[in-house]
């Protein structure tokens, strides 16, 4: 149809080019009037946003492209939380090709197009509001120097942050080979958990982690407000091991590779876990469709 128009065209291209042009630059400003962010965008990243918009699609909520959904009246939530995310990463001066694929990653992480599986909750030590329905499961190692970052920051979120009621947050332990000592500090974690000061411990643990010796494992306990004999005598139980080399076992069959890796209402996120306002954006999209307003204006 292009070469088509193109031929039609050939006494009059300038006035022709000028009509098309003028109605993108037209139909992307009221695309982006709806979004904040996308409106704060300037020169070669405020075009860069407009050809993505006008590429990318939401997973529910609307069957065109971002940009001709947000040129409803009033758009989903979801097509604007979409937009104002692929406006934030071509601010962050990510690539086209990258922006599409993180994009395309959420999606595989989200429903309608992921699908739940099922994690073993009984013992988890669950931070955040009882009532908080998105659930966020993390398979962390307690000596993954990603997941010393990620972890305390999905603490903050759901505790006090963002997140605050509209998520809850739990750890499955995922000792990884690679990761020196990674089992003893596994057993450390659970250990604390079988006490009851889970969250003190890990957070604790993760807080001394360019300090960490097996020796001042007990240290750590005892800063998180546990019995030095107790957690020492926990331990050495090889029911504590045993719990830890389940969990581990979980993942496995999870499909869990490396840490952390996160599941939402047990879906694995398949988006950056570095992006921390990636992460957190989706686990609030998902409150939103669990509250029935994801589609809503």
């Amino acid at each position: 149809m292009t070469h088509q128009k193109s031929g039609r065209s050939k006494q009059r291209p300038y006035v022709l080019w000028s009509v098309i042009l003028g109605s993108a630059v037209l139909f992307a400003t009221v695309a982006r009037a709806q979004v904040p962010a996308c409106d704060a965008l300037t020169g070669e990243a405020r075009a860069r946003a407009d050809r993505l918009l006008g590429a990318l699609f939401a997973h529910d909520c609307c069957d065109e492209s971002l940009a001709a959904c947000l040129k409803a009246p009033a758009p989903a939530r979801l097509v604007k939380r979409l937009a104002a995310e692929v406006c934030r990463l071509v601010a962050q001066g990510l690539h086209e090709a990258e922006v599409k694929r993180a994009v395309e990653k959420r999606a595989a992480s989200m429903p309608p197009v992921a699908k739940a599986q099922a994690i073993e909750e009984t013992d988890l030590a669950w931070a955040g509001e009882a009532q908080a329905p998105v659930k966020v499961v993390v398979f962390a190692c307690a000596r993954c120097p990603f997941c010393s970052k990620a972890v305390p920051a999905l603490y903050q979120a759901v505790t006090e942050g963002a997140l605050k009621g509209r998520a809850r947050l739990g750890v499955k332990l995922f000792p990884v080979r690679t990761h020196p000592f990674a089992a003893e500090a596994a057993t450390a974690v659970e250990a604390a958990r079988a006490l009851g000061r889970f969250w003190p411990f890990v957070l604790e643990l993760y807080r001394r982690f360019d300090d960490f010796a097996v020796e001042r494992l007990p240290d750590v306990a005892v800063a998180a407000d546990v019995d030095r004999a107790a957690f020492t005598a926990e331990v050495a139980k090889p029911a504590t091991r045993e719990r830890v080399v389940a969990t581990k076992k979980e993942g496995v069959r999870l499909g869990v590779e490396a840490t952390p890796t996160i599941f939402l209402d047990g879906r694995l996120y398949r988006g950056d876990v570095t992006d921390q306002d990636g992460l957190l954006d989706a686990v609030a999209e998902e409150a939103e469709r669990l509250g029935g307003g994801l589609c809503g204006r």
